[in-house]
């Protein structure tokens, strides 16, 4: 069986960044205790372990307000995905010292929306509906910012306001955020568009859409929470024609997807650590759908291995 290793894959730039400044956090003796993530800092459970280990708690709710409501001392770290204005004030309120692990490509879309609002327009954002990154960005400007996941969303929308923006989530699948737009375009033909999916994300959807269609299966390496993992899978499927299975590590491939397979494709998401990846590769590459003994599906990456390595601080 031919693996094809679909490239590019895996970390994106910002995740990279979120992962370090927690890391330094963590090896910060100054910093008060304890020190929290406010949500996942990627979505990824095999990052969230990690942290742990380093002794920083990951909390978990409904909405950043709610998570921030339980801390009363220590350090927060604001997650890659972006918080809102409000839940910076809250933090500020309650004496917390607060560390901003916020992707700059959210940062982006957060100045965007901030700076047209106040141009008097109102915003219809394409996003996820429970995800944080929309969360954040719709705090920017309360009341101001629509969120729409589908076309029956964009049906429902009553903006009497013509001046408009339509942006977005930056993890989205690129082709079903252009659909959306064009969408909002037939209804509010005036509006202004700001695309904003991230760099990272396009690239690796690209790569999956012209380099999927050569295999039999595509497996993507990704938490069931990665919204960027997710919408590979979607990618594969719908883009390149290639069945696709997302798995969070090696444990969860089931022999049935491959053992008739002669190419099978590998990717991951932006949020993956690299190594959880490496295994699953390994993995496919010694398979052999005749010798049972090559089908073990075990788990060896120690969480030690799992976050990028940072000089601890003098």
């Amino acid at each position: 069986m031919e693996v094809i290793k679909v490239s590019p894959r895996g970390y994106c730039y910002g995740v990279v960044d979120a992962m370090v400044i927690a890391r330094n956090a963590a090896l910060d003796k100054n910093l008060p205790r304890p020190i929290y993530i406010l949500g996942m800092l990627v979505h990824n459970e095999n990052v969230t372990e990690a942290f742990k280990e380093e002794g920083i708690i990951t909390l978990d709710g409904q909405n950043r307000k709610e998570i921030l409501e339980k801390v009363d001392q220590g350090t927060v770290i604001f997650t890659a995905h972006g918080v809102s204005p409000e839940i910076r004030q809250l933090a500020k309120e309650k004496g917390l010292v607060t560390i901003d692990a916020t992707c700059p490509d959210v940062t982006k879309t957060h100045v965007i929306i901030e700076e047209k609002t106040k141009q008097g327009y109102e915003v219809i954002y394409i996003g996820k509906k429970g995800h944080p990154e929309p969360e954040g960005a719709i705090g920017v400007a309360p009341g101001l910012v629509h969120l729409v996941s589908n076309t029956v969303d964009i049906d429902e929308l009553d903006i009497k306001n013509d001046k408009i923006i339509i942006t977005n989530q930056t993890t989205m699948s690129s082709w079903d955020v252009k659909d959306l737009m064009d969408y909002c375009l037939k209804k509010f033909p005036q509006a202004e568009i700001h695309n904003e999916i991230c760099q990272a994300t396009q690239v690796r959807q690209e790569a999956v859409a012209k380099q999927a269609g050569a295999a039999d299966v595509l497996i993507v390496v990704g938490d069931p929470k990665s919204n960027n993992s997710n919408r590979l899978a979607q990618v594969s499927e719908e883009i390149a024609g290639t069945k696709s299975y997302r798995v969070a590590d090696v444990t969860e491939i089931e022999i049935d997807w491959i053992k008739n397979a002669k190419k099978v494709a590998v990717t991951s998401g932006a949020s993956t650590p690299t190594p959880i990846t490496k295994e699953v590769i390994q993995f496919l590459e010694q398979f052999d759908p005749e010798d049972e003994t090559t089908w073990i599906r075990e788990r060896k990456v120690p969480l030690s291995k799992i976050l990028p390595k940072v000089k601890a601080a003098k």
